[in-house]
């Protein structure tokens, strides 16, 4: 198997750089600073970088049908303007949650919206694995949870993966009409250092697993054999996504989020954005759907 090698594209510095997005329309990539509250895009190459501030902790972005991009705040789901910079809400969730923030998120085929809720102090197991459709409609899929990631779907879309952080597992769900899922089972418990984070599925079903805390990218089989471990240059790996024009370019969001100053020291790269060339191509990036407003 090829020996893939990782390189800083933008040493940007998130605190927690989460949720990379490949928007073909502008060959652009966006990634979000969860704790920095930021949310940043550059060119395929690393260039024309642009920064955000957002009203509170963004934790995803990705495209709406029609155009613009909706972004994941603490409260809900919001629309987020390029021009002005500005958020307006789309649907409210969890607002009765002060102590809860959202993570990680993904768009399916149908356009449809799957994306978790935890606990901030990443403590408590107040997180909920959610979708929303079109209707606009916000439906619980899967609760207890500390630490929502990852969610992501096969290529033939009937098979979910989703994450439960602390507790080092990958589970798989049957996915149905209308945001149903059925059957919960253990995809893949991850072994070695690190805890598995954000994920992206490639043409083949593979799935890619990012380790936070495990300095690597962990590449498994749809019958969950670990196939290859990507190693790269930081410790807290958060996610990837496929870009560029023939999607065999993986972009991947890193944290300091935890290093002491030591190990900040010692990984000067630590929440840079990086980059690695795959032989497999990923699946594109889908457009939110919804017609609903707040």
């Amino acid at each position: 198997m090829t020996s893939f090698a990782p390189s800083c594209l933008w040493e940007v510095g998130a605190q927690l750089g989460e949720g990379p997005m490949w928007h073909a329309a502008s060959g652009a990539v966006y990634f979000v600073d969860i704790k920095g509250r930021l949310i940043h895009r550059c060119a395929a190459d690393g260039g024309a970088r642009t920064t955000w501030e957002a009203p509170g902790q963004a934790s995803f972005i990705v495209p709406l049908a029609g155009g613009g991009l909706a972004v994941g705040l603490r409260d809900g789901l919001y629309r987020f303007d390029e021009r002005d910079g500005s958020f307006s809400l789309i649907r409210a969730v969890e607002r009765e949650l002060a102590a809860n923030r959202f993570n990680d998120g993904y768009v399916d085929a149908t356009g449809r919206l799957w994306f978790g809720s935890m606990d901030d102090h990443e403590a408590s197991p107040t997180g909920t694995l959610y979708h929303c459709g079109a209707d606009g409609v916000v439906g619980a899929a899967d609760r207890d949870y500390i630490i929502t990631n990852g969610p992501a779907m096969s290529p033939d879309g009937k098979t979910l993966y989703h994450t439960d952080t602390l507790g080092g597992k990958v589970y798989a769900f049957d996915a149905g009409p209308g945001g149903s899922l059925a059957n919960k089972r253990l995809f893949v418990a991850t072994t070695g250092p690190g805890h598995p984070d954000g994920m992206a599925v490639d043409a083949n079903g593979d799935v890619w697993i990012a380790m936070f805390r495990g300095h690597r990218i962990d590449r498994y089989s749809p019958a969950g054999a670990l196939l290859q471990s990507v190693a790269f240059p930081v410790p807290n790996i958060t996610k990837l996504a496929f870009g560029g024009p023939d999607l065999r370019t993986a972009y991947v969001t890193t944290a300091w989020k935890g290093l002491s100053d030591a190990e900040r020291a010692q990984y000067p790269l630590a929440g840079g954005l990086f980059t690695f060339r795959t032989e497999t191509p990923g699946l594109a990036q889908h457009e939110f759907r919804i017609e609903a407003s707040a």
